[in-house]
């Protein structure tokens, strides 16, 4: 049986085994990371990699070896990649040591405008109808579920009346997103951050003994930026994002190439750009969330890479409504089916007030 995890609320600091029997036909990882991170590839991969001394010459003088520093040197709250939508890459920014390079980065789906502004204008006014309690690190919320003991994992419905009226439009739309067929949420979350009261979330993974795979997450009033970090021993295997002579994407596990191989002191010589391996410790990844977007968690984003929020990406009110769904212990063929079915059946009346 897997270590149990240590619970803060809903979420879990440390990083335990994946549910058993997990799968999920959305992940697709790229990549298979070697038994210990290093902070070079080991000799016989380096080998593989790097090539003959003619080749490796002309690739480092198109793009020079990145110096992967220490994660001391990149301050707490410090991205290195930013996440890109269109590709699913998560691209080395311009002022960091991975710049020029990518690597696939599974598990998100953003979906911008995913509700008017006059539908956030009037859900916000119906929540601040209700009081905000306050929560830790300079946050606010507003909590629509069961009554739960993450530690002792005991669960009952003790209060819980169903999510909100207005949220039941909300799920209906989330309906047409691809990521989120059979999504019923079991639990909504409404967190108010506010730039005056230093709010943030440190980085964490939610719970899954009682959350399942998806999480999903409105950001209303404001623009902010989820920050993603790995504890893993694991590395990842960067690719090169494009060639010098056509400025072009190179799809994730191709070669770019180029004839540019001034170095080598030999022209015409097609130069293939190698992958090359970072520790996992020392990647951040951002993930802007503009106003009134959607975002999806899953498969490794959701297990493999803890989430935050930090002060310095909280620059107006903003309000984070966050909806998740029963492990398959609580779903059909569980152990505690019976207990999941009551939740639900609680939970899709909308006719909740906040816990």
């Amino acid at each position: 049986m897997a270590p149990s995890p240590e619970h803060h609320g809903r979420r879990c600091r440390k990083p335990v085994q994946l549910p058993r029997g997990l799968t999920n036909p959305v992940t697709q990882p790229n990549w298979e990371p070697p038994p210990e991170a290093a902070t070079d590839p080991p000799p016989a991969q380096q080998q593989h990699l790097s090539g003959s001394a003619v080749l490796q010459q002309g690739v480092d003088s198109v793009f020079p070896p990145p110096l992967f520093p220490s994660p001391l040197l990149f301050p707490q709250g410090e991205e290195n990649f930013t996440y890109c939508p269109a590709t699913g890459l998560a691209k080395g920014n311009e002022r960091s040591e991975f710049a020029g390079w990518a690597f696939p980065f599974p598990g998100v789906f953003l979906t911008g405008e995913f509700i008017s502004e006059d539908e956030e204008s009037e859900i916000v006014e119906l929540m601040d109808r209700d009081d905000w309690k306050p929560s830790q690190s300079g946050r606010k919320k507003q909590d629509y579920g069961p009554k739960v003991n993450f530690k002792k994992q005991r669960l009952k419905a003790g209060s819980f009346t169903g999510l909100p009226s207005f949220s039941e439009k909300i799920v209906a739309q989330m309906k047409a997103c691809s990521v989120l067929g059979g999504f019923l949420p079991v639990e909504q979350c409404n967190l108010d951050y506010m730039p005056e009261r230093g709010s943030a979330i440190d980085p964490h993974f939610d719970d899954w003994w009682l959350w399942g795979e998806r999480l999903v997450s409105l950001n209303l009033l404001s623009k902010t930026v989820l920050s993603m970090s790995c504890d893993s021993e694991d590395s990842i295997q960067l690719f090169p994002t494009f060639s010098k002579e056509n400025g072009e994407l190179s799809p994730p596990g191709s070669f770019a190439q180029t004839s540019a191989c001034k170095n080598s002191g030999e022209e015409g010589i097609s130069c293939i750009l190698s992958p090359r391996l970072v520790p996992s410790k020392e990647v951040t990844v951002a993930i802007h969330l503009p106003r009134r977007s959607l975002v999806v968690l899953y498969g490794d984003a959701r297990y493999k890479w803890k989430h935050a929020i930090y002060r310095k990406h909280i620059e107006h009110r903003r309000i984070c409504v966050t909806f998740r769904e029963l492990s398959a212990e609580f779903s059909t063929g569980g152990r505690h089916e019976e207990l999941g079915k009551e939740l639900l059946e609680i939970a899709l009346s909308f006719q909740g007030r906040p816990v």
